[in-house]
């Protein structure tokens, strides 16, 4: 679109129904969402469009008052009205609801197509990579490029990262281990495979959280374990439920997953307790450890008991996904025991992403980065607790909150935000069946603060209609 005149085919019902304000409203979303209308560009003036399309200055105005609350426009000081920044079409987002003859719209699910269609991705799971150090990260691959090829690598994975693993999960989160404790993995769902594969058998019970992580009873049931639900509250699971036939039992006592409760002290002395009572295998999934905010660390469960105990990490929330690289840590037993099977089915961590994690920890550039991406998400953190603080709960911790809403109210709020240009996921993805809690699972590592700040007033709006504020 030029600037200061419109192109976009905007043709109004005078007729019809719906009032001017709605169809103009409308149609600029469609156009934004096909392309017509770009991110960025600019838009005429209420006046010169109201001219254009012969109405009075007032649908317009209130036309725009809508787009503006919903995140559609954007103003800037001395410049005028533009399409909200970023660039690339919303497909299809904003809508009317299609008619019978029209299919619905694919929705957007993978994030870089999220990313490329201009959406606001809310959805918890990924980190922000726009500010790992670029100069840090060649020199890593370039160290990487130059090591010699390892004709016989060591399933365990390398010795030199082992090390600095250990010495990595003694400094952020007060383990005590050695290289002989920890093997190389390539995160957390490999981790959770090598001991669904090597310490448990077919037909083995392995207890989830429910709701929780849903890779976990995946990868179990893929082993022919089978997964047996194990309810949580929102300070992490329910110890005195727990059945007792359970050869292992998965949980995220830093943050549990999708809750956001963080595992008290004493409800781990019970769960360890049980555990040894049972002969039960913890396995720890150390889900947003690194990350935690107005509130005191608290001892990892391997930490208190070292022998019942496997601990599960990874760099992939902490540095980015497409590294690879994720720890398990066990007593030396267990360890060589995975390390066999690894042999034996020639499962590895490649070696030049092991070499170039090695580099980041030895030189110091992982522990810079931590530090710098803690006071980044307390920035996020406080933006959310500013817009939509009232309804949201699991906030201490990790890179998620938890928005309870009325079951009734799911619905509308999700299709609401997604035709808003804001994808949003509820409980239902982390529950196996009907979720015993409903709401939104927001996640805030991967969108950057206008973003962020775009989709808190998309949801407020929502939130406002279909539920009362919590005093």
């Amino acid at each position: 679109m030029a600037r200061g005149s419109i192109e976009a085919p905007v043709h109004l019902d005078r007729t019809g129904a719906r009032p001017l304000a709605v169809q103009l409203a409308d149609q600029v979303r469609s156009a934004v969402a096909e392309g017509v209308l770009r991110r960025g560009e600019r838009l005429p003036s209420g006046r010169s469009l109201a001219v254009q399309l012969g109405v009075s200055r007032t649908v317009v105005t209130e036309a725009f008052q809508q787009l503006y609350a919903e995140g559609w426009v954007e103003g800037r000081h001395g410049s005028g009205t533009f399409v909200a920044g970023g660039t690339g079409p919303l497909p299809h987002a904003g809508r009317p609801d299609p008619g019978p003859s029209e299919p619905p719209p694919s929705p957007v699910t993978d994030r870089e197509g999220a990313r490329r269609a201009g959406l606001v991705d809310l959805r918890p799971g990924a980190p922000w990579v726009g500010s790992v150090d670029r100069a840090a990260w060649r020199r890593a691959w370039r160290h990487a490029a130059e090591q010699p090829l390892d004709d016989s690598p060591d399933p365990r994975g390398q010795p030199r990262l082992r090390a600095l693993l250990a010495e990595h999960l003694r400094r952020v989160r007060g383990v005590r281990v050695g290289p002989e404790n920890v093997m190389v993995t390539r995160g957390t769902g490999h981790g959770l495979d090598l001991v669904g594969a090597g310490l448990l058998g077919p037909g083995a019970r392995a207890g989830v959280e429910e709701p929780g992580y849903r890779k976990a009873p995946a990868v179990f049931a893929a082993r022919g374990a089978v997964p047996v639900p194990c309810r949580v509250d929102g300070e992490g699971l329910v110890v005195e439920e727990l059945p007792g036939d359970l050869a292992a039992l998965y949980t995220t006592p830093a943050h549990q997953y999708p809750l956001g409760g963080r595992l008290p002290v004493p409800r781990r002395e019970r769960l360890l307790a049980w555990a040894r009572e049972h002969g039960t295998t913890v396995v720890e999934d150390d889900y947003d450890g690194e990350f935690r905010y107005d509130a005191a660390p608290l001892p990892a469960l391997y930490g208190m008991d070292p022998d019942r105990v496997v601990l599960l990490g990874t760099l992939s929330k902490t540095l980015s996904p497409d590294l690879g690289i994720g720890w398990l840590v066990a007593a030396p037993d267990t360890v060589g025991r995975l390390a066999r099977l690894r042999a034996e089915l020639s499962d590895r961590t490649p070696g030049q992403p092991q070499a170039a994690t090695a580099l980041l920890l030895e030189r110091g550039d992982l522990d810079r980065h931590l530090r710098r991406m803690r006071l980044e998400y307390a920035r996020r953190r406080r933006l959310l607790k500013r817009r939509l603080g009232p309804w949201l709960t699991g906030d201490t911790a990790g890179l998620h909150v938890l928005l309870p809403l009325p079951a009734e109210a799911v619905r509308p709020v999700v299709e609401g935000a997604a035709e808003r240009g804001v994808l949003v996921v509820d409980t239902v993805h982390a529950s196996f069946g009907e979720p015993s809690v409903h709401g939104l699972v927001l996640g805030y590592g991967s969108a950057g603060m206008a973003d962020l700040e775009r989709g808190c007033g998309v949801l407020e709006g929502l939130l406002r209609a279909v539920t009362p504020v919590v005093q």
